[in-house]
């Protein structure tokens, strides 16, 4: 698989097919300024630069990188891209860990994890960051972890969903909480999207597909 158009301004760079075997679904929203959601597991940092030339950006253009959540293959190259000037917006409650490196999951992969500042940290049930042209809603999602966000925008009358890893797993041994993650599933499944982003399975749509696809793991919990 190849970078691809997902929407109008968005795209998907990488995931375990695309950039390296241990990543999540990496997305690009161009708006003016270039928006990443998550970085993959840190070994493919150059990939997702090249994924991002092939499809005509300037990988400097890259001012945000939003991290769903605080599991190594989301955040292992935000140090990298930070670096480059990006600033990195997590919530609260997995900000410690991105920061520290600890509990990111990184001894389940057997890789090293280079941790990372976070310039933003989101606090509230839903926030909105404001990137270059577009404005994107953040929302608190635990579940998968305590501080995991899922994000929407609305282009060209669509919805478009980073749902981050609506399939779990929600192991308590590595911060998930089912109970939690019920009310979370549910309140994806109200936002209505359009097309679901989401954290390792790829891109979903139309609107009952996604539906269908978020249900289908709340049903299991």
């Amino acid at each position: 698989m190849k970078p691809s158009r997902v929407w109008k301004d968005v795209y998907i760079i990488g995931s375990s097919e695309i950039s390296h075997p241990y990543d999540c679904s990496v997305y690009l929203v161009d708006a003016g300024e270039l928006l990443l959601v998550d970085s993959g597991a840190g070994l493919s940092f150059d990939r997702l630069v090249a994924g991002m030339k092939l499809l005509g950006f300037d990988p400097d253009r890259v001012t945000t990188v939003l991290a769903t959540h605080a599991h190594i293959d989301h955040i292992g190259s935000l140090a990298a891209f930070r670096d480059k000037g990006a600033k990195i917006i997590a919530h609260c409650l997995d900000a410690p860990a991105i920061e520290e490196g600890r509990g990111v999951a990184a001894e389940a992969y057997g890789i090293d994890y280079a941790p990372c500042p976070v310039d933003r940290r989101i606090n509230l049930p839903e926030e909105v960051v404001a990137v270059g042209n577009l404005e994107i809603t953040v929302v608190h999602v635990p579940g998968h972890t305590p501080g995991s966000v899922a994000a929407y925008l609305d282009i060209d009358g669509e919805r478009v969903l980073f749902g981050q890893d609506i399939h779990g797993p929600y192991y308590p041994e590595w911060g998930a909480d089912p109970v939690t993650a019920r009310d979370s599933l549910q309140k994806l499944i109200d936002l209505k999207a359009d097309i679901l982003c989401e954290g390792h399975f790829g891109v979903y749509q139309p609107a009952p597909a996604v539906e269908r696809f978020i249900r289908s793991y709340l049903d299991t919990l």
